[in-house]
């Protein structure tokens, strides 16, 4: 700070000519280099006048400083793989003030405003070249100021915190704080004039450490009225006071990594002490001084420089279904507009599996439009979601992939990318079903990890695609096995319409979104029978108790209160109300009753476009859980559903669906008739639908 120099733009070496005399500086090549009496021992800085502070400095490397006089040094400007690791995994970041968060010195500002501008920048001169003690050089330029609590008023009115933070420090402290890092003001400086710059900043005033003002304090009116000094129990206010700070801030907080940024010498000791800061990364936006601009492990000039080299996410979503699109369209909202700490890549690639609409290129039509016109229109997208045909192509390099196709795809799907996702990448579930095999059934997650080798959360909620798309009201749960992950995943998903909670459940939210598939068979099938609101409400309550009896049979690690939240019973009203399963069955019951028979393909077709239809196809497998363990009592609403849709039993039985369950009732000569319902053609036993055409 004051006139403690650093590199100039050669364009500002006029200006600096007739200033180089009393400076003691000889312009040359572009920078303004200490001529031989007035060399900075301590800084091994350059000098440069305050009306050009804030400008980039033009370096002329291999003709600089450094610490002990003149000499080649080339600055770091490329973070050294270890010096990046610690800066992205930081939990505290401390800064120094004074030409780093502001483009001038403070004190030094506060003398030219007192009208002893020369005198005090001498005397930070002599405390920068180290002649003076940094205790006496406060002291003194103290009492030159001379200043009184209403001169520090109009001092702060005339000098704003906003007019002196330096280009782009506020984007980087907004994106730090988003990231749960903890920022800290660690100056040299004093507190009276560092607390407006740090509540600007939204920097707690315990997270700073610096010096303190001593007052005389009128013994009537209790007010300050008489500066004497500074208060010598701060640590900033000696050598070496900064890591001693650093020090104490680890006794506090159980921080594992402390990253100090500075443009000063005693900003670069803060990693030369036992108990300082894990890495130092020096700032050359205002000042470059060869002794840190040599010294540091990292070394910048911009702001944007570390924003820049935050970890972001790559994001890829795998499907082009209507919930697909509608989870695609929350995400590109979230990583162009609403990403303050720039978590994550603004691009998001969709892959679609490539078919023709209207003699067009699916493909072409959402880049295009950015709109699916077949399977959600009316909604766009967001300009900076792209589709693309290629499986691979979407996920190479993708840091987090989201899985949303049908389940029977799904598994050909991991295995044509498997060995092909990057290392580290994480991906999530949306999809909702199980495999069966003869060990037991696999979940969706499960299968995900073991083909990609790689973590897989799931997201199981009560979300119908076009009211998401539409922005009403909704939410999910986020079931995670890694607690990180699992906050990633929040901070993608999460809108002003869409709140997430999470749970470390998986198992639980998994088997809630894919046995309720089932279930809202049986709601459309009431809705289609016309029975009315006791039936379905029946048939739902005891939707929810077999769902919550099977999961924890089958996953006795399954939490209770799980199926309480939106993954449970919220996805279960939601799906019995609204979802593709209750419309699919209703209108196939109705077809059955009026004797026009139709089939769930067919229905598919027609009501939802070709997507494919999860409840069926959960039934089957279930059923064959159900079966092979002899469980076709205890799971009655199950048994019924399955016998129903596989035309074993007339659509009527589901209101006797405990009688329906019984041994040997899938075979019995049962009719509608029994029930004072008019039959529909029906055939005693269906074959299992068969899986045609992929959709998402």
């Amino acid at each position: 700070g004051g006139l403690r120099g650093g590199t100039v733009h050669p364009a500002n070496n006029t200006m600096l000519m007739q200033r180089s005399a009393m400076a003691g500086v000889l312009p040359r090549q572009g920078l303004m280099v200490p001529s031989a009496p007035s060399r900075l021992r301590m800084s091994g800085a350059y000098m440069v006048p305050a009306q050009i502070r804030g400008l980039r400095p033009a370096r002329a490397i291999g003709d600089s400083v450094d610490a002990n006089g003149f000499g080649p040094y080339t600055p770091r400007t490329t973070p050294t793989e270890s010096a990046l690791n610690i800066f992205r995994k930081a939990d505290a970041i401390c800064f120094d003030v004074d030409c780093t968060v502001t483009i001038n010195d403070s004190l030094d500002l506060l003398g030219q405003f007192m009208g002893v501008a020369k005198e005090v920048e001498a005397l930070t001169s002599q405390a920068m070249d180290g002649t003076l003690e940094l205790k006496d050089s406060l002291e003194q330029r103290l009492d030159l100021i001379g200043c009184t609590p209403p001169d520090i008023k109009r001092f702060l009115d005339a000098h704003p915190p906003a007019s002196r933070i330096t280009p782009g420090f506020v984007p980087l402290v907004r994106a730090l704080q988003s990231r749960g890092v903890a920022i800290f003001l660690i100056s040299g400086g004093f507190r009276e004039l560092m607390l407006p710059v740090a509540e600007y900043l939204g920097i707690p005033k315990s997270n700073c450490m610096c010096n303190r003002m001593n007052w005389q304090f009128d013994d009537e009116t209790g007010e300050a009225t008489k500066l004497l000094g500074v208060d010598l129990s701060e640590l900033t206010a000696h050598n070496l006071g900064k890591p001693q700070a650093i020090d104490r801030i680890r006794e506090e907080f159980p921080y594992r990594s402390i990253v100090m940024i500075g443009d000063g010498i005693t900003d670069l000791e803060a990693v030369q002490k036992t108990g300082g800061a894990d890495l130092f990364i020096g700032y050359g936006g205002v000042i470059e001084r060869p002794a840190v601009a040599s010294e540091a492990e990292w070394y910048i000039y911009d702001w944007n420089e570390l924003l820049s080299n935050m970890r972001r996410y790559k994001v890829a979503m795998v499907g082009s279904g209507a919930w697909a699109c509608a989870a695609a369209r929350m995400v590109a909202q979230n990583t162009r507009a609403d990403d303050c700490a720039h978590d994550f890549q603004e691009t998001v690639k969709m892959w679609v599996y490539e078919e023709e609409v209207d003699g067009r290129k699916l493909t072409d039509i959402i880049n295009e439009k950015k709109e699916n016109t077949k399977y959600l229109p009316g909604f766009n997208l967001g300009p900076n979601v792209k589709a693309v045909p290629s499986l691979e192509e979407a996920v190479k390099d993708a840091d987090c992939i989201i899985l949303c196709a049908p389940q029977q795809f799904l598994r050909s799907i991991c295995k044509s990318i498997a060995g092909k996702t990057k290392p580290g990448a994480m991906a999530i579930s949306l999809t909702k079903g199980m495999r069966v095999r003869k060990d037991g059934p696999q979940l969706i997650s499960v299968m995900v990890s073991r083909i990609l080798g790689i973590d897989c959360s799931v997201m199981m909620g009560s979300n119908i695609a076009i009211d998401t798309a539409a922005e009403l009201m909704n939410e999910a749960v986020i079931a995670y096995s890694n607690r990180t992950n699992g906050n990633v995943w929040k901070k993608l998903f999460t809108r002003p319409y869409f709140d997430i909670e999470l749970v470390a459940d998986p198992e639980g939210a998994e088997m809630c979104g894919t046995l309720k598939d089932a279930l809202a068979l049986s709601a459309g099938i009431c809705d289609g029978l016309g029975a009315g609101a006791n039936s379905k409400a029946t048939l739902m309550r005891q939707g929810l108790f077999e769902m919550r009896k099977l999961a924890q049979a089958l996953f006795p690690t399954v939490r209770e209160q799980t199926f309480f939240m939106s993954c449970g019973v919220g996805d279960l009203i939601a799906a019995c109300y609204g979802g593709n399963e209750r419309l699919v069955a209703e209108a196939w019951t109705k077809a059955q009753v009026a004797g026009t028979p139709t089939s769930f393909q067919a229905l598919e077709r027609d009501l939802l476009k070709g997507e494919k239809l999860r409840g069926i196809l959960t039934s089957y497998e279930v059923q064959d859980i159900i079966k092979s363990k002899g469980w076709e009592m205890e799971y009655p609403l199950f048994t019924t559903v399955n016998r129903i849709v596989t035309g074993r039993l007339p659509p009527s039985w589901i209101l006797r669906y405990k009688e329906g369950a019984m041994p040997g009732m899938a075979d019995s000569s049962a009719s509608d008739f029994d029930l004072g319902i008019e039959s529909g053609v029906m055939p005693r036993r269906a074959p299992k639908p068969k899986i045609v055409s992929l959709s998402a």
